[in-house]
């Protein structure tokens, strides 16, 4: 019986020396087949793709610089505008003062002293004026609209037709170019 095992034992051993044989005579078959000669790329060609990949980060980085200078550009034309914004709103009140004054003053009989405080009030007016700052227009009667008033109560309207319209203007608005630095503060009808 050992005999008889030990051929059996040779035989399995052939055959697995028989089935190595196959798979590396197969394996040798597809290399041979997966090494086909590859086509080298002209030198030519490869530069001219980097040429022109290059050229389109050129174009990115130029539009991108030219935005940036536009808008710094504009950035600055808006910080030349309102740079004295923060002096201007310090001299409201005393725009105000002179309005109240002046109400005060044509009350009284002395021309002089109302003739000489209209003088001051409109050098400073104009002063103001030639720096940009103007008076946002509001009269009792326009519509209230929150992104130019501001609303300080609501009062019942004397008339139906005055209901959601400005009835009194308590302190006037001011603006610095097209930024209202102080918005109007006005009384609406209910």
């Amino acid at each position: 019986m050992s005999e008889h095992t030990e051929k059996e034992a040779e035989k399995m051993q052939e055959q697995d020396a028989l089935t190595q044989e196959q798979q590396e005579q197969q394996g040798q078959t597809t290399e041979e087949q997966t090494t086909e000669p590859v086509e080298e790329r002209d030198p030519i060609v490869v530069l001219e793709e980097q040429l022109q990949q290059e050229k389109e980060k050129f174009l990115r980085l130029f539009a991108d610089f030219e935005n940036f200078k536009r808008r710094t550009a504009k950035e600055r034309m808006e910080l030349f505008k309102t740079a004295g914004e923060g002096i201007l709103k310090d001299m409201l009140p005393v725009l105000d003062d002179f309005d109240r004054a002046m109400i005060e003053i044509n009350k009284s009989e002395d021309e002089q002293l109302a003739t000489g405080v209209t003088l001051i009030s409109n050098k400073l007016r104009n002063t103001l004026e030639s720096k940009g700052l103007e008076e946002v227009s509001t009269r009792a009667g326009d519509t209230f609209n929150a992104d130019q008033h501001e609303a300080i109560t609501q009062i019942p309207a004397p008339t139906d037709d005055m209901k959601g319209k400005i009835i009194d203007i308590l302190e006037k608005g001011y603006k610095l170019g097209d930024k209202i630095i102080r918005y109007p503060k006005v009384v609406i009808g209910q």
